[in-house]
């Protein structure tokens, strides 16, 4: 079966498959330029091994790649080229890579030389470990002064970098078989970076404490290596499960739970659109509507005034969400927005407040901004907005409240969203960010235990940039990390992902997930100069909907054997028990259903690409 571009990714740029690399039992796939997917005798050992150069925003730069060599028989291979960043004012960075591969050892060379100067946040390797069977387990760090030290990588996710000074790094990637990662040309540290729903941790070169963005001298070469040493003494040959090219086993599990209530986030700048069609919200019927409210960004009553129209016609329940600016007292600013919710006739049934300055990121080494003490904030709203659920968290992503871990004693719920491009926008790293949302949501509940918790909203494209200035434009459709805009968004792909997502947060037992906007770039439905037809249903608005009446409905778990590809869970409502299931390839997949007793006698489904199903159960 043949299916455009378009209608899988909204776009019809496409990913260009990857060049595989192999010699004995490693394997690597080569992609711009850098290594994904590193396996020995068919299990991930790396995630990547990339070498990139970020911008002062922290923008990663998609250098112009010439000369390219590739060499390779059965026991070895060889890659080489020339890569070229071009900058701000006429500047540019030259990179001379060189890649060799053996049966047990990797090698990942670059010269960097910068004919101009060149001003960068980093510049080097970064080294991608998975997070899947590796999270926990034992590990060995080889320090820059020679000290050894046996630790074991982080389960709950640490705030700030688990590993420092380091020069080498090992652990077991299976029974007799050892990984040493091997980084020479500067000082290297690792960050959890499952905090930005990534899934892996990610040593990277160049200690965050020093200053950024920081120059590259001109015509002085910087040299870097990196090394995978692989000490196999188990003499065997493994086929990991799931990845024989059979059908994929979908199996009932034992974990049950309430799913949780949908929202959709509306912004002032999106609530005539909403209101044109309220029709499309009433048959998508989200519990919740989130409405953003930024006086930083000149919101007030006539905002507010929209929201209640929007709300009148709502039948489930509207939270707004508050950027305090903290310019003056929190009490003095939450009592003006009550003031003008008043005028405006607007109650919502809860506040999510936070200060607008803790959208922003506060990097390691780096000084805290200005803030009024958070029990101050949300006692000040409180007494702005009596009889008035109060939530606080971050409106950006579990990153920041990892590192700024609120008070939570005065809040009715806590809440944060996730972004998958902020370090990468490769489909492959955007898909796999969903393995990383369990560790998240547990690391939640570990500091705020039962607290009622939510989650949103969390879309492909990214609203405001925590780590930069701004969020990059993207008008010809490309996948670019932290992106204001994404065309996924508007293809089945982003239909697989939010049922995905879901999928991954059961556990968190929510009390509501929000995935979308009605209308804009992270809508339901398409607006003008949108690649959709004007007011055209993304297929994104199917998941939505279909989970919005799911709200309330009692789920089970569903065990997948390779829930890299297909994840799946059973719901049960009044309509009777679902098997709802997501192909998170875009390739078709086989699935066998015998385990999760299916009303139709056949038990094998074949799924198209990003394809999502619901299938009815046996009571």
């Amino acid at each position: 079966m043949t299916i455009d571009a378009f209608q899988l990714y909204g776009t019809h740029l496409v990913d260009l498959p990857p060049v595989r690399l192999r010699a004995g039992k490693l394997e690597a796939d080569l992609a711009n330029g850098n290594l994904r997917t590193i396996r020995y005798d068919g299990t991930e050992v790396l995630r990547a091994i990339s070498y990139l150069v970020r911008d002062r925003d922290w923008g990663t730069y998609s250098p112009e790649i010439t000369d390219l060599r590739i060499e390779q028989n059965d026991d070895r291979f060889e890659v080489a080229y020339r890569a070229c960043c071009e900058g701000p004012d006429d500047t540019r960075l030259v990179i001379n890579v060189r890649i060799t591969g053996s049966a047990d050892r990797l090698d990942f060379e670059a010269e960097a030389i910068a004919p101009t100067g060149f001003e960068t946040n980093r510049c080097g390797f970064c080294i991608l470990h998975p997070i899947v069977g590796v999270a926990d387990a034992p590990a060995t760090i080889e320090h820059v002064g020679g000290q050894i030290e046996a630790t074991r990588f982080p389960d709950v996710i640490e705030p700030w970098q688990p590993f420092k000074d380091m020069r080498a790094i090992t652990h077991e990637v299976m029974p007799g078989v050892q990984a040493e990662c091997r980084m020479e040309g500067d000082t290297f540290e690792m960050e959890d970076q499952r905090n930005w729903s990534d899934a892996s941790y990610k040593t990277y070169v160049r200690p965050l404490a020093l200053p950024w963005p920081y120059e590259i001298p001109a015509n002085r070469p910087v040299r870097q290596k990196t090394s995978l040493v692989i000490r196999d003494i188990s003499g065997s040959t493994r086929h990991p499960p799931g990845m024989s090219g059979g059908a994929i086993k979908l199996e009932l599990g034992a974990r049950t739970g309430t799913m949780p209530d949908i929202g959709v986030i509306i912004t002032p700048e999106e609530a005539d659109a909403t209101l044109s069609a309220k029709s499309v919200l009433t048959e998508i019927a989200p519990q919740e509507l989130l409405f953003h409210f930024d006086p930083g960004a000149g919101h007030g009553a006539e905002a507010l005034r929209r929201f209640a129209a929007i709300a009148t016609v709502h039948r489930g329940r509207s939270t707004l969400e508050i950027a305090l600016p903290c310019k003056s007292s929190p009490s003095s600013e939450a009592a003006e927005i009550a003031r003008q919710m008043q005028l405006a006739e607007f109650r919502p049934d809860a506040i999510m407040i936070s200060p607008s300055v803790d959208r922003q990121s506060t990097p390691p080494g780096s000084k805290w901004p200005d803030c009024p003490p958070l029990d101050e904030v949300y006692a000040a709203a409180h007494a702005a907005f009596p009889g008035i659920r109060i939530g606080g968290g971050m409106l950006s992503y579990f990153t920041e409240l990892n590192r700024k871990r609120v008070p939570d004693g005065q809040l009715d719920f806590v809440s944060h969203c996730t972004n998958p491009i902020v370090h990468a926008a490769d489909d492959l790293s955007v898909m796999q960010t969903l393995e990383a949302l369990p560790f998240i949501t547990r690391s939640v509940r570990a500091i705020y235990g039962d607290k009622p918790y939510r989650i949103g909203p969390s879309t492909i494209a990214m609203r405001q940039n925590p780590y930069g200035s701004r969020t990059m434009d993207n008008p010809l459709g490309a996948r670019i990390p932290m992106a204001n805009r994404d065309p996924r968004h508007n293809g089945r792909f982003a239909e697989a992902f939010a049922l995905g997502y879901a999928t991954r947060v059961l556990d968190a037992g929510l009390e509501c997930l929000t995935l979308s906007a009605l209308s804009g770039p992270f809508g339901l439905i398409a607006g003008p100069a949108e690649p959709t037809e004007q007011g055209g249903r993304r297929p994104l608005f199917n998941t939505v909907r279909t989970l919005s009446r799911l709200a309330g409905a009692s789920w089970q778990a569903c065990v997948s054997s390779s829930p890299s590809e297909v994840m799946a869970f059973a719901a049960r409502d009044a309509a009777g028990a679902r098997l709802h299931v997501a192909n998170l390839t875009g390739e078709e997949r086989k699935v066998d259903c015998g385990g999760c007793r299916l009303a139709d006698a056949s038990k094998e489904l074949l799924l198209a690409p990003f394809a999502t199903a619901a299938l009815p159960l046996a009571d």
